[in-house]
């Protein structure tokens, strides 16, 4: 597993739940802001877009599309 890119794998982790739920940038900056995370359309779209975000992030993202369950494998 040494050689496995995680940054992509964290990209490809929010992107593919973002997409089973068809939520985009802007409905994913509302429900952010719901938890009082302020960010924008195009701050979002860059950060998953360079895949250097933090694992805190991520649990937000995650968090505020109503993820329950996360399958690693």
């Amino acid at each position: 597993m040494a050689d496995i890119d995680w940054t992509a794998r964290a990209k490809g982790l929010l992107k593919a739940e973002l997409k089973r739920r068809d939520i985009g940038y802007r409905e994913l900056a509302e429900k952010l802001a719901l938890l009082g995370i302020n960010e924008n359309e195009r701050n979002l779209a860059n950060k998953i877009s360079r895949g250097g975000f933090s694992a805190a992030f991520l649990l937000q993202c995650l968090s505020a599309i109503g993820v329950e369950t996360l399958r690693l494998d």
